[in-house]
């Protein structure tokens, strides 16, 4: 009998599509934890992500990036979501003893399918398929929310002037590519 082994990949994984002025990536390399701040214990959740992470944590809506890369993005009053800029055995585990289990924490890396979407015509490309104002007066860098694109879920972040990270569903990972490729075309 053969012997086979499997290897976890993400579903968009090598995903690099260019289209006039507009790059798509998979971000293929992101470990996603959420985490939930303790009713009562929010104080010392949030010195411990200050102490470890070197960042406050941000409003609802906004996200901010740590010194190592981790992005940690506010989703609701007592919930985050910290991005890992590489993937990990345990994620869990590590952001866990990084905040010295000061929150409950689950990881999300497999639940969600990553793309960085860049360049001139961005905003252009996403004010086709995505019904929030995304200019950057009213969302400007480091502004994240949660939104649909064509019938998808979608969390949004703007992570500079002329890029996004859009985080959908792993389960309809190919509708999601799909949506944001024929937004690009019609744009180009």
């Amino acid at each position: 009998m053969a012997d086979y082994q499997l290897i976890a990949e993400p579903p968009l994984a090598g995903t690099d599509v260019r289209i006039g002025t507009v790059r798509l990536l998979a971000a293929d390399t992101l470990a996603i934890v959420s985490i939930a701040l303790p009713l009562g214990e929010e104080a010392a959740a949030e010195k411990a992500l200050k102490s470890s992470f070197k960042v406050a944590l941000p409003e609802s809506g906004q996200s901010t990036v740590a010194p190592d890369g981790a992005r940690v993005v506010r989703t609701g009053p007592d919930q985050a979501l910290i991005l890992l800029p590489e993937t990990r055995q345990s994620p869990e585990a590590f952001v866990l003893e990084k905040l010295k289990h000061t929150v409950y924490a689950t990881d999300q890396s497999d639940v969600w399918s990553g793309l960085t979407l860049e360049g001139e015509d961005a905003l252009a490309v996403l004010e086709r398929i995505c019904p929030l104002d995304l200019h950057a007066s009213v969302f400007p860098t480091d502004a994240a929310a949660r939104t649909v694109m064509e019938h998808l879920g979608v969390l949004i972040i703007r992570t500079g002037e002329q890029s996004f990270l859009l985080l959908s569903a792993s389960s309809s990972a190919v509708s999601f590519l799909h949506a944001i490729e024929t937004s690009m075309r019609n744009v180009a």
